[in-house]
């Protein structure tokens, strides 16, 4: 065992993903029971998460490639060779850079906001493969997924990213020297044993967590007051909040022109989810959720 996975022979199991693949199964687990219970065939579940993977997998990296923290393009703008340069040309110059390049997901660099696209396309294609009611399926994956996020965040505390700005804070976090991003790369400055950074993934963690409880008691009790599909518009809007709010901490963040862009997209993923949410109920009365009829095996 490594500090940064399980070592067998020549092949390195890290940590980092296997506590994204927990994170995955265990949201999964929860929704199936979710989708039993509500009179559904449970299998549809994972056949949507077989699906939903790999074009999950893709946006999320491909997000993180055309859309770098300006961590990582702080030298492409200056004369500063001391400054790292990996913008979106570095890594299309470098896919067979198995360290740092594009196709290099183990060492972290996965957007969630691309994660969520991706992994919707590839559950939409699912559902109407299968010819069922988009709508009831993403509530359950609306509940779902705050749990998994919430236990996928450590893969970040494993990989040492996803901190803020210093601070005095009692439950700040220590982050090595290699780990640190401008302008706290001096121990000089700022020493490795006593300088404390905001855990932002805990933060998305323990929100989440709540995010999760809350949703899940929507589910459960008020749900019949809702139209299918409320539920994940409320999810949308729920993590746009919070993600917000939480770029204001972050050191990492990701610049496009003068604007953070994870900002921007929050604020638009917010807006439209919060006025189709009206839209839809202004345009009537909600109506009870009926649960579709299962059209039997799933196909996958």
């Amino acid at each position: 065992m490594e500090q940064e996975g399980i070592r067998i022979g020549q092949v390195m199991i890290r940590y980092y993903g296997i506590i994204i693949v927990v994170a995955m199964l265990v949201a999964a687990w929860v929704a199936a029971r979710l989708a039993k219970r509500d009179g559904k065939d449970p299998e549809h579940i994972w056949g949507a998460l077989t699906w939903a993977i790999i074009p999950g997998i893709i946006l999320a990296r491909l997000w993180f490639v055309v859309f770098p923290p300006v961590s990582m393009t702080a030298g492409c703008l200056t004369a500063d060779t001391s400054d790292m340069c990996r913008d979106t040309a570095w890594f299309l110059q470098n896919v067979t850079n198995l360290q740092n390049g594009p196709l290099a997901i183990w060492s972290g660099g996965l957007s969630i906001f691309g994660a969520i696209i991706g992994g919707f396309i590839g559950a939409y294609i699912y559902i109407r493969r299968n010819k069922l009611q988009l709508g009831p399926w993403l509530d359950i994956a609306a509940v779902a997924l705050p749990l998994g996020q919430a236990i996928g965040r450590w893969a970040n505390f494993v990989n040492q990213e996803l901190y803020g700005a210093v601070t005095d804070l009692p439950w700040g976090i220590t982050i090595e020297s290699a780990k640190r991003v401008a302008p706290f790369g001096s121990t000089i400055d700022f020493p490795v044993a006593t300088t404390r950074f905001h855990p932002l993934f805990l933060y998305e963690s323990l929100w989440s967590l709540v995010a999760f409880f809350v949703l899940l008691n929507i589910f459960q009790r008020y749900r019949k007051r809702l139209l299918p599909g409320d539920i994940f518009l409320l999810y949308i809007m729920q993590y746009s909040v919070i993600r917000f709010i939480l770029e204001f901490l972050r050191v990492e963040v990701t610049l496009v022109g003068n604007f953070n862009w994870s900002q921007v997209v929050c604020v638009v993923a917010f807006a439209g989810s919060l006025i189709y949410f009206i839209y839809r109920h202004r345009a009537g009365a909600p109506v009870p959720q009926a649960a579709p009829p299962e059209p039997g095996k799933a196909t996958q």
